[in-house]
């Protein structure tokens, strides 16, 4: 470990932080430190940034309650710049996002990125705002909720017939496609996927849930 003596603070007393995800490794935002808001960030655990439009320190959800707890801060070679991994407790913009970085500027469409439900889930969100024509998924968010809603009731169908066939690869493919389809209704509804792995996470005895069903006489 080296000190936090030892980083370079630009003319204006400043250090770009990259806050990256620690579970994902999203980067989440790029924000900016002075030595006053990288030591309440140690000292707390969680991030605090110098605001250059409001000229002041800020605490990383004090006012919106998504806080983000500080897992590690790294330096680079050239000790100038920062990675911080957080874990969080909400959307890391303000416009309600889990990441800032969500407006696709360039795609190489001869590679492919590595493949995550993360980045499955970033592509879909590029086809609802920046509409590509002959997209599929762009197709669907135009038609609507009741659109996407039948999507998501016929795939569910066909699970259930491919697998109550015992059809092994026929159900992992109609499995893919229901998942393709929900991930769609989540962002057509604005939910992350990190409301949903916080859903799961907090159940904690799903061996033992009781489905309560309504008894008919």
């Amino acid at each position: 470990m080296i000190n936090a003596d030892e980083l370079k603070f630009d003319e204006k007393g400043l250090i770009p932080a990259v806050v990256i995800d620690a579970e994902t490794k999203e980067i989440l935002t790029l924000a900016y430190m002075n030595k006053t808001s990288l030591e309440i960030s140690m000292e707390k655990g969680l991030t605090c940034f110098w605001s250059r439009s409001r000229k002041a320190l800020w605490l990383k959800g004090e006012t919106s309650g998504n806080f983000q707890h500080i897992l590690k801060i790294e330096t680079d070679c050239d000790r100038d710049a920062l990675a911080v991994y957080v874990k969080k407790d909400g959307p890391a913009c303000h416009l309600g996002t889990d990441s800032c970085f969500n407006n696709t500027i360039y795609i190489n469409e001869t590679e492919r990125m590595p493949f995550s439900l993360e980045s499955l889930i970033s592509l879909i969100e590029n086809r609802k705002s920046q509409k590509k024509e002959g997209s599929y998924t762009t197709y669907l968010f135009e038609k609507g909720i009741d659109k996407i809603l039948k999507k998501v009731g016929e795939e569910s169908t066909e699970v259930i017939i491919a697998a109550k066939a015992g059809d092994k690869k026929e159900t992992i493919y109609e499995i893919a496609d229901l998942t393709y389809h929900v991930m769609v209704l989540m962002i057509e509804l604005g939910i992350s996927l990190d409301e949903i792995y916080k859903e799961l996470a907090s159940r904690h005895i799903i061996d033992y849930k009781i489905k309560q069903e309504k008894m008919i006489k």
